[in-house]
């Protein structure tokens, strides 16, 4: 595969065309969950991604009624199949996504498609939003959770089930061993928000907090599951998670026929390589594009080295895509069936949390607003229809205040100023005064008068003001150069 890096995107091989993908995967340490499974789930520790494409040339503009023409572009020179690796194989394939789609009848929502005008405009395209925000316990967590319970045999199912998270994933597992009479014990880290840790209880599982970061967690999880027998669910890598997550690329099809690209953010890359392994089956010709929050991109250097990579020091609000290490299986076929992976920064996230919450009224976790910080960051790059998948609305109150703060700085929606006035009764009154004139809104006022750089007759005053965006912030600033204030920011 050839990848190429320049700070934003790692780009990979299109696999466009191609009649027949076998895809090997061979783990360098198996999970502990794949090496326990069981008669329930015939998984082996090597494993070959076979993807057989369907001839679907036409459909109907589910929109228009208009017939669209999505003949399959063939990549020159591409390969019909991957010689896979020696050992046991256990095949994941399209059936297995349907089969686990009709497994989640009746307990997963076929979540809505929202049309976005607004990005739409900036696209060039349609637009449209996938809102797993408003799948029960509120992301796609559900569909890989109840899909791998579901495949445990009984046996196993006696033993009960363990998971570590600090939020998305903790909540579905429990409500699915719930629907299903299975034990479950999740392990959150001392600090996870207090919502997320209530939820998880109320959908039946024991949580236990331990540990001040998921790494910590997730080996008391480890332990506890070598300790008690019980099966370690891991969040991401495995086929029968894959298979679940894979649903949403379903759902898509069927929802948006039409649709060229679809963008989806990665954390792990479950639900990516799940919803790469569906479209390309079926729509080889849509790209399929992974977005990362750039203080926690496992993934471009991983691209760059052929193999999954650890990183060291993350730091992102965007915690459901917070992980320092690909997964084994999901990285071969992210590395395949993925066809770019960017990358966006913290402020493009609280950006694009805030213009889903104001344009289209939908609470969203900043990893699920990343695919839509990536088409804020560069529109003109997609071809449309793009649908943007809205993975998780699982936001803590406290936590969406300080991002909706970050977020509308971001947007020009904050001013700060320094300025000095004359020590006099009147002259704060009469600041304020422009500002009112402006239509500024002071949210803060401060006053320093000790600061040996003033002069004696001097007093400094700080102000925190709300406008409406960075053309009315020139004109703020503007009025109070014309009413004579020097203004520093």
């Amino acid at each position: 595969m050839e990848v190429r890096m320049d700070g934003r995107t790692a780009y990979a091989d299109r696999a466009r065309g191609v009649p027949g993908l076998s895809i090997p995967i061979t783990p360098r340490n198996p999970p502990a969950d794949a090496r326990r499974a069981g008669a329930g789930t015939p998984r082996a520790a090597a494993r070959l991604i076979t993807i057989r494409a369907e001839k679907a040339p036409r459909w109907v503009n589910c929109k228009t009624g208009d017939m669209a023409d999505h003949t399959p572009r063939t990549t020159p020179g591409s390969s019909a199949s991957v010689h896979p690796a020696e050992g046991p194989m256990t095949a994941i394939t399209v059936d297995d996504v349907r089969a686990a789609d009709k497994m989640l009848s009746g307990v997963s929502r076929a979540t809505t498609m929202e049309g976005s005008r607004y990005l739409s405009g900036l696209v060039g395209s349609p637009v449209h939003l996938k809102c797993e925000n408003l799948q029960r316990t509120g992301s796609f967590k559900i569909r890989g959770a109840y899909v791998r319970i579901a495949g445990l045999s009984a046996q196993e199912r006696a033993a009960g089930v363990v998971a570590a998270s600090a939020g998305n994933h903790a909540q579905g597992v429990a409500l699915a061993a719930s629907l299903l009479g299975v034990r479950s014990t999740v392990f959150m880290p001392v600090g996870a928000p207090l919502p997320k840790v209530a939820a998880t209880r109320e959908y039946g599982a024991e949580v236990r907090l331990h540990g001040q970061v998921v790494d910590e967690t997730l080996a008391a999880a480890q332990e506890y599951a070598r300790e008690t027998g019980a099966v370690f669910i891991h969040p991401f890598d495995h086929p029968d998670i894959i298979a679940g997550q894979g649903t949403v690329g379903l759902e898509i099809l069927e929802q948006c026929p039409e649709v060229r690209t679809i963008v989806v953010g990665i954390g792990g890359g479950g639900l990516a390589a799940g919803v790469a392994l569906a479209v390309k089956a079926l729509r080889p010709d849509v790209k399929v594009v992974g977005v990362q929050a750039a203080g926690a991109a496992c993934y471009p250097p991983s691209l760059a080295a052929g193999r999954p990579v650890a990183i060291e020091g993350l730091s992102t609000m965007a915690d459901g895509i917070k992980v320092g290490r690909p997964g084994e299986v999901t990285f071969a076929m992210v590395e395949r069936l993925v066809d770019e992976v960017r990358t966006v920064t913290e402020g493009q996230l609280s950006s694009a949390l805030l213009l889903c919450l104001e344009r289209a009224k939908q609470v969203v976790e900043p990893a699920g607003a990343s695919p839509v910080a990536a088409l804020l960051a560069d529109p003109e790059s997609f071809e449309g229809p793009v649908v943007a998948v809205l993975s998780g609305g699982n936001v803590d109150p406290l936590l969406l205040q300080r991002i909706l703060r970050h977020g509308m700085a971001a947007g020009g929606r904050y001013l700060s100023l320094r300025l000095r006035l004359t020590d006099r009764p009147g002259a704060l009154a009469t600041l304020l005064g422009v500002l009112s004139e402006a239509d500024a809104n002071v949210l803060d006022v401060g006053h320093v008068r000790t600061d040996p750089r003033l002069g004696l007759t001097e007093v400094e005053v700080e102000l925190h003001l709300e406008t409406q965006g960075p053309a009315h912030c020139d004109e703020v600033r503007a009025a109070l150069h014309g009413a004579g204030y020097v203004v520093a920011e």
